[in-house]
């Protein structure tokens, strides 16, 4: 018991430190003009915005539909789409394709969303 007892105690003070140095962090600055806009990664928590970005896009010519994409993949690698997301590499709109092959590779497909080009994978 005497043991335990100052044991429990240190576990009591350590748990209180770290929830005060949690609240005591500063607020998240919101974002200036001198920060990036954010800009969503693709397959990830962002999904929602980067269908409605790639839907703009298109809308205003800006980008290819991604069903012009599929297909061109589908003619050079027979297989299926896994998932598809927008993302930008150096100020450029770019789509990532997982692909599953018919063999069962997975191949990631890296594409310029306002020419269609293949950048990479295959």
């Amino acid at each position: 018991m005497k043991r335990t007892l100052p044991a429990l105690v240190g576990l009591a003070l350590a748990a209180g430190l770290v929830a005060g140095a949690a609240a005591a962090q500063p607020p998240p600055r919101p974002p200036t003009a001198l920060q990036p806009p954010h800009r969503p990664n693709s397959l990830g928590a962002d999904w929602g915005l980067q269908q409605d970005q790639a839907r703009q896009g298109v809308r205003q010519r800006q980008l290819i539909p991604l069903g012009r994409v599929i297909a061109k993949i589908g003619q050079r690698t027979p297989g299926r789409q896994l998932d598809t997301g927008l993302e930008y590499q150096g100020g450029r709109a770019v789509y990532r394709v997982r692909w599953m092959t018919r063999d069962g590779r997975r191949v990631d497909y890296l594409i310029d969303a306002a020419t269609g080009a293949i950048l990479g994978g295959g």
